[in-house]
């Protein structure tokens, strides 16, 4: 019997009938997820039929719900980070590095302080399904901590080919980022690891090591429990590692999984290809 999940309830499919989904965030209301090639934001409310709460959602991706409730979220057609409100309109927080835009904002985290933590990698303006062609414009792909406070953006990881998911550890020590820059390329090359940093001050990180190589896909989103470990996307899996990085459970999904998230009663909840799928889980969800 695994330590970590119900392997006796099995991974249950909710709905399905997306494009390819990504961004859960468990809400009050329902389950959160985007579908980005249909360009619209879905809501699962407990049926088998998906709530549409944006019909026009300029190709969202990843989110997060504050402590407050409100839900931040990365719009790759917009290139930026903004609010997600509750009348399905959406208020932009950042979306400049300076005079340059953003690439294509991916996934988001918020710190306790306010702080918003996101990537920036490219995929949304070099895919026509996902977003806008355009150009990387800082001539690059950072991880950045917005402070909404004072305005301050700045990037705090720049040696990740590029960035996907990431998520802070339960004190918030340190930080997960996926490289995915596999994610593109024909011939095989390219990165498929999550690297963790040390958080300094809440601001900073440095002592970039690699944490994990997976084995079966990407780690294109994650997020982790109280106790540490960290749940991510793995093709067609999602694979549980410990602290140390070692793997802990790989629970077969059959199809491949974008992101996932954890509700307040310890339910994962998985976004994988078309479809969503519901996990019990034998932890809680940090914070974070």
């Amino acid at each position: 019997m695994s330590q970590v999940w119900d392997e006796g309830a099995g991974v249950r499919l909710l709905a399905d009938g997306g494009t390819w989904l990504e961004g859960p965030c468990w809400t009050p209301d329902g389950v959160l997820v985007s579908d980005i090639p249909a360009n619209r934001v879905l809501r699962w409310t407990g049926e088998s039929s998906w709530d549409i709460v944006v019909a026009d959602a300029e190709f969202a991706n990843g989110r997060t719900r504050m402590a407050d409730g409100r839900i931040i979220q990365c719009s790759h057609g917009r290139r930026a980070v903004e609010e997600l409100l509750p009348d399905g309109t959406s208020r932009t927080l950042v979306d400049h590095f300076g005079s340059a835009r953003l690439n294509s904002p991916n996934d988001v985290v918020v710190a306790l302080d306010g702080a918003v933590w996101f990537t920036d990698p490219p995929y949304g303006i070099v895919q026509a399904h996902e977003g806008h062609p355009g150009d990387r414009e800082y001539g690059d792909n950072f991880v950045f901590r917005f402070d909404p406070h004072t305005g301050e953006l700045r990037p705090v990881i720049v040696d990740v080919e590029e960035p996907n998911g990431l998520a802070f550890s339960p004190e918030a020590s340190t930080l997960y980022v996926a490289d995915t820059s596999a994610a593109l390329r024909k011939d095989g090359s390219g990165n498929r690891r999550i690297r963790a940093y040390d958080v300094v001050e809440g601001s900073a990180c440095k002592n970039g090591r690699t944490f994990a190589e997976m084995t079966h896909g990407l780690a294109d989103g994650f997020r982790v429990d109280v106790e540490g470990r960290i749940w991510t996307s793995d093709g067609p899996n999602v694979t549980v590692l410990s602290t140390a990085g070692d793997v802990v459970a790989t629970i077969e999904i059959g199809r491949t999984v974008g992101n996932v998230c954890f509700g307040p009663d310890g339910d994962l909840y998985v976004a994988a290809s078309d479809a969503l799928f519901l996990i019990r889980t034998h932890t809680q969800g940090a914070q974070w």
